[in-house]
Order: C-alpha cells, then structure tokens, then sequence
C-alpha cells in the first residue's frame, strides 16, 4: 500500500535534536561554493576582455553553470535542515500542518469558538468527532492511572480565592514578559517576538556567517532565562518592531496569566480562576491522607478546565486560554522515595534527554530507565516509575515513540524546591512540544499551604518502640505575645510554631545576640519584631512513638489539549484513491482512541440490507460500541474515504443477509464473519483483547464484490 511520506515520519532517533554540526558545514559550503562562483564569474569576464577563444570561454560557462547547480544542492540541503525536513521529503512542516487542520476543521474535530463573531484567539470548540476523541483518551487516562494505580480521584471548583493563589505563589510569581505596541497598544510576548525572529534570520538568511547563526541558536537555548531586561536589550539590538504595525514597542514587563474574578455580589472576595488543577488537591490533603487510613504513600488525581490569560495565543490548541489538565499529586515519604512497582517499568528503554546531553550540544539517546535511575541520572524510584507509566500511556495512545522523548530540566529551569524534573516533549510540525511534566517537588506546596493557612499538613510515622531523639522545643510566651499583638496573638504563636528547625535555631541566635529578630508572619502579610521574652527555643531529649513530617510530592502534569492536537499529526497521512486521482486523508488512530469505533452500511441500497444494517448497529451499541450507520446511495469506496478521514478503524460492510465484511481501515483487508459474530468480533479487536493479525487467522479473507455482482445476487434472490 503505497502512503504519501509526510515530512518527518519516522526520523531516526539519532535526528532527534538539531544537526548544528551539519548545518553549520552547510553554511561553509554555501560561502565557499558562492565564492568560487564570484571568482569563476570575474574569470569569464576576464577571458572575454582578453580576446580569449570561444570554445576556452564556453568551459568556462559550462563550469560556472555547472557550480551553480552544486549551490542550489547545497542551499535545498541548508534550507531542509534549517526547517527540520532533513529527510528531504514531498511536504513541508507548514504544508503538512495545514493539510491536518484542515481535515480537523472540516470534519469538526475542533473550530474556533465564536466564529459566527470572529472568534476569540486561544478559545476552540471540539466538534463531535474531537469530543469523543477527547473523552477517550481521558476514559484511557482514568484506567491506566486512577484505576490501575489506585488513586483518590478529586473534582475542585475552578474559582479560587486569592489567598490560596497567594500562598501557590501564582498571585505574584505566573507571569510573562510583554510588551506593547507604543502607538496600538497591542500586546505581545516578548519572548516569542525574540524567538521568531531569531528561527526566521536561521531560515531564510542562508548566507548567514556560522558564528552569527551559533549567536542565534545559542539566544533560542537560553530564551526562558533571560531576564526583562536582556529581552528588551536583544530586542532593540535586533531592531524588533511590533509585527503587524512595524512601530516600535515598549520596555518588557511582567504580565500575570490568571484571570481575575470576585466571589460575591459584594466583591470583597477576590478570586482568580485556577491555572491548574493541583492546589485543589494539596489544600485537600489533610482529609485525604484521613481517608487513605493516614498512610502513605498515596496518590490524588484530578481532571479539569484551568484558564490562562495568554498574552497572544496561537499554535491552535498547543497554547489556550481555556484547556483540560489531567494532574496526579503522588505524596510520598521524603527518607523513602522507593516504589513498589518500580521493577514493572525498569527496562522500559525510550528516548532521553539528560541534561548533560543537552549542556554538551548531544542529542537524545535511548537509555533503559533502570539505568538512568542507578547512574543518578533520574532522581529516585518513583519518579523513574511515573516516567515510564506515562510512556506507555502516551505511546498506547497513538504516539510515535521515535517522536517521544523525555527531557530533564537544567539547572536553571527548576524551582530551588525540585529535587528533578523532566518533561515528556513530543515532536510535531511546531517542533517539540512539552505535553507532560513530572516532577519531584519536594515538600514545598504542602509547607506553603501549612504556613498560609495555619493548618498542619503532614503525615505521621509510627514507630514499633518508642525512639529517644533530640526535639525542636518552641514555646511562644503567650503573655508577652498577647501584650504586644493584641487580637493578632494567634496567627504570630502559629508562625512561631510552624519554624523549621534551620528557622528556630537562627532566630535563637539573633534572640540570643541581638535580643531581638524581625520575623515575618505570612496570615498577617507583614513582618513583626520577636524579642527574648517572647519565645524560649531549645533542643530537648525526648522519647517519641512517632515522627511527624511533611511528605514529598511527585507530580505528573498532562496537557490533554497538547497531547491530542500531537495524537493528531502522528496519525495522519495520505494516500492514493482507488482511481488513483486524488489523495485522500486518513487517521490511523488506534482503536482505544479513535472517535467512532465501526461504521455499517449496506453495499447497495436495499430494503433487506438496510434492516440488517439497523439489527448490526443495535447490537453494536449494545455491546458498547461507538458506531455509525451509513445508508445513503453513495459509493462504497466515498463512504470508505469519509470513514477513513474520521480515524474509523472498522467498516462493516452488509452485502448478504447471512454474513458481511469487516474492513481495517489502514491495510484494507477485509474479513468474512456472520451477522450474528459481528459485534463480538468488533469489541475484542477494540478494547485491545485481540490485534487484527488475530482476526485475520480466525476469519476467511474476503475479495470484493462489484456492486454489479451485488445487485445481480440481490435479483437472483428474489
């Protein structure tokens, strides 16, 4: 079966990042080769002023046309692997991504929302086929890690009041860099102006010198570090204008993504709507931790809409305003970050990125995860081990594994809290694209929200006989306290008492030295002054029957949007029609995720085979089988075509009223089964109990039947 190579099918892994060397090779060549052309060019012009013979004169032509044919080779080289089409392949990365929005907006996968109004830009709609694809892939997601993991799954309002914003550090910390258009006041993301601007010298500047082209590439490296003012300055270096009007725009400034609200007619309370899902489940914790018998470790998940203000949304549904997140919060015991199923997924082997790799200028390589984990390379058992969970999630979905790898955080990417991050990126026709965070987080958001809210959130260890070990005592001297802070006694005793040992034993020092300490008190919002009255704080040897800490979490964040739109691209390809005029679209999604499961249509238009396709759909509905019948009079190799462009895996084709076909969508084989088998035979194959190789060896092959036959059947019948 011939299929239209798309642009980056099945890169070889060793392709995966950017070939700097070979492009860099390239730009030589090209100066190079342009230089001899100059020097070959001043020569003919030379041997024509010098009288030279016609035939020395055409060599000469002949050798300078026969050097331009070796740039233009060069330059198709440079310009394919400046775009990433190393493969040198029939379409371009845009060609390739309109033809797949396209064929997503036409069948309805998803529209802009508002259209009948211009739109909104980061806003979509999922149309039919998208919302089923949606809920089937988080059906999926439900199953391979609510249920299979044995999770406390969680359903949080999207309205949050600001305190707890506050306490996330959202509130003053989730921010962008914009600037404006000073004459407009349009808005842009700085570091996307930069960045384009940056990819679009790379593309299109192919006589560009390989130092000023390492410049380039080394400012799209170090993008997410630099700070508003080196973005500003790189950006009038550059002279980047604002790119619709070319006027000049403003000095960078942080923008804050959330979207502002009040709870209330009376708005006093202010609130934002969530940027994520997660702070739901960690203000939760305490009366999940109950539920799970206060035991740990244990896992909290959580699927829902999160809004982000984008300064200027774009990519389609790779960056939103409104999306789906699908967050675990696994709180595990900081002194044991071992898990028990870790030998499940230790030899998995996929694409990796460690950020050693990445500091020296290498491209990912596959590594075996239990290797990764005894080198240090991934922090700890479980971390490694939802690494590979989601692996298998995103590759069970659809998800070319050559275009799938996972990718470590450096050093300045990650909070000072992280023990390690990593990020499953998968390639599309935008580049790499982060779908999937994991990350260690240590204890920080459950001790944020601790010392917020006032509220203990921590776990508790019980010890078999009683430990004699050396204890933290604070005593906040309520008298003094209440003498001095009044109706605010409470929230300072509280803040005295939340200390870490590290906090304590440096204020014991200044109290001791100074005789007093100015301590900040979060409830209150200000910083207040502790003198030696006020608090006694020593270490005292105590006998304890348990140890009470503040758990570690390890996060797993999942763009659903992100990763459906990358489910798209790597399912869609081309190929010929029967008559071989045209190429049609096709979805290879796998069964598991594909948005109708069968369809049912009778071959020719008859009474008899319409009632029987009616009999096959109820008994595929029944059977829990999303389907759809198709009875018009069009043909059948049209109604294949439009199945095909849905990703629907199986065609059930009624040609007799005893027996019909079944047809798998990407080989085209076809099968023979009875009518009463049908809806058995659908369901194994698409919940995955059987591969249709199975089938094909327990079901008779079938040759087509002209509809001519068909119809002279039909007569012979009657």
């Amino acid at each position: 079966m011939f299929i239209t190579p798309i642009f980056f099918l099945r890169r070889p892994a060793d392709d995966i990042a950017p070939m700097a060397t070979s492009e860099d090779s390239l730009r030589r060549a090209l100066a190079e080769k342009q230089s001899t052309i100059d020097a070959t060019g001043n020569s003919i012009r030379q041997l024509k002023s010098s009288g030279a013979s016609k035939s020395e004169i055409d060599d000469a032509v002949k050798a300078l046309n026969a050097l331009k044919l070796e740039k233009t080779s060069i330059e198709t080289q440079l310009k394919a692997s400046v775009s990433g089409d190393a493969n040198g392949s029939v379409m371009s990365r845009d060609a390739f991504r309109q033809a797949v929005v396209n064929t997503l907006e036409r069948r309805l996968f998803y529209i802009p929302s508002f259209k009948i109004y211009r739109g909104v830009a980061g806003l979509y709609d999922y149309g039919p086929p998208g919302c089923a694809v949606k809920s089937n892939v988080l059906a999926f997601w439900r199953q391979h890690f609510v249920l299979e993991e044995d999770m406390l799954e969680v359903d949080c309002p999207c309205v949050t009041p600001e305190v707890v914003l506050k306490a996330s550090g959202h509130v003053d910390k989730f921010t962008d860099l914009m600037v404006k258009d000073e004459k407009t006041g349009t808005c842009y993301r700085a570091d996307h102006l930069l960045k384009d601007h940056c990819k679009d010298k790379l593309e299109k500047d192919l006589f560009m010198s390989a130092d000023k082209a390492a410049e380039f590439k080394h400012i799209l490296a170090v993008l997410d570090d630099l700070s508003a003012e080196e973005l500003g300055a790189k950006i009038k270096e550059y002279g980047i204008a604002a790119p619709d009007t070319k006027n000049p725009l403003s000095d960078p400034y942080p923008f804050n993504l959330m979207f502002q609200t009040s709870i209330g007619p009376s708005g006093v309370i202010p609130g934002y709507m969530r940027p994520e899902t997660a702070q739901g489940i960690f203000v939760n914790f305490k009366d999940l931790y109950y539920y799970n018998g206060n035991k740990l470790p244990f896992a909290a998940a959580q699927i829902g809409q999160a809004f982000r203000n984008e300064i200027s949304p774009r990519q389609g549904l790779l960056r939103v305003r409104e999306f789906t997140l699908a967050e675990i919060e696994h709180f595990v015991d900081p002194d044991d970050k071992s898990h028990p199923k870790y030998s499940e997924v230790e030899k998995l082997e996929f694409l990796m990125f460690p950020r050693d790799l990445q500091m020296s200028g290498q491209s990912a390589k596959r590594l075996c995860l239990g290797e990764a984990v005894s080198k240090g390379i991934v922090n700890n058992q479980t971390l490694a081990y939802f690494i590979g969970r989601v692996y298998l999630f995103l590759t069970r979905l659809g998800i070319d594994e050559e275009r799938l790898r996972f990718r470590q955080h450096l050093p300045n990417e990650m909070a000072h809290y992280a023990a390690d991050c990593w990020d499953a990126e998968i390639e599309s026709s935008y580049g790499w694209i982060e779908c999937v965070g994991i990350a260690d987080r240590s204890a920080y958001d459950l001790r944020a929200h601790t010392d917020k809210s006032g509220v203990a959130l921590v776990a508790q260890e019980k010890f078999a006989e009683p430990k004699e070990v050396e204890k933290l005592v604070i005593t906040p001297i309520k008298k003094e306290l209440g003498l001095a802070f009044k109706g605010n006694q409470k929230m300072v005793v509280e803040a005295l008492e939340a200390m870490s040992e590290k906090e304590a034993m440096d204020m014991k020092y200044v109290l001791e030295t100074k005789g007093e300490v100015e301590f900040e008190v979060c409830t209150l919002e200000k910083t207040v002054t502790i003198t030696k009255k006020m608090v006694t704080i020593s270490k005292e040897k105590k006998k304890e029957h348990q140890r009470v800490f503040t758990p570690s979490v390890i996060e797993p964040s999942f763009g659903i949007g992100r990763i459906i739109y990358c489910l798209y691209e790597h399912s869609f390809y081309m190929r010929p029609s029967k008559a071989g005029d045209e190429q049609l679209n096709v979805f290879r999604f796998p069964p598991l995720v594909a948005p109708i499961k069968c369809t049912v249509f009778p071959l020719v238009q008859n009474p008899q085979y319409e009632q029987v396709a009616k009999n096959i759909s109820r008994s595929l509905t029944a059977a829990g089988i999303s389907n759809k019948k198709d009875i018009t009079g069009t043909s059948i190799g049209k109604r294949y075509a439009r199945t095909d462009e849905l990703g629907v895996p199986f065609a059930v084709t009624v040609d007799s009223t005893s027996s019909v076909t079944i047809r798998e969508r990407d080989s085209k084989d076809q099968i023979r089964v009875s009518i009463d088998e049908v809806a058995a035979v659908v369901k194994e194959v698409s919940e995955g109990r059987a591969t249709w190789a199975d089938i094909l060896k327990k079901y008779p092959a079938h040759t087509s039947l002209s509809v001519k036959e068909v119809l002279l059947s039909c007569k012979s019948r009657n």
